[in-house]
């Protein structure tokens, strides 16, 4: 969800996540690689929700958000 204070900012960027995903499919851990801090809190809330499929072992990859209040 784009947060109320950065569309009131006009904030726009990119948030780069690096996650771990265990093997159940959910999100273990996230890493902050990059964006401004309004928009990286509400990009992790996100992802956290997120479900991938089950596999025999832990994975990780990074992940890239674009936040655009003209697009909201």
């Amino acid at each position: 969800m784009y947060p109320d204070i950065a569309r009131k900012m006009n904030l726009a960027g990119v948030v780069k996540l690096e996650l771990t995903v265990a093997p159940n499919g959910s999100v273990k851990e996230t890493k902050v690689i990059g964006g401004h801090p309004i928009l990286v809190s509400a990009a992790v809330d996100a992802v956290k929700k997120w479900k991938f499929e089950t596999a025999s072992a832990e994975s990780s990859g990074t992940v890239e958000f674009r936040f655009d209040p003209t697009n909201q």
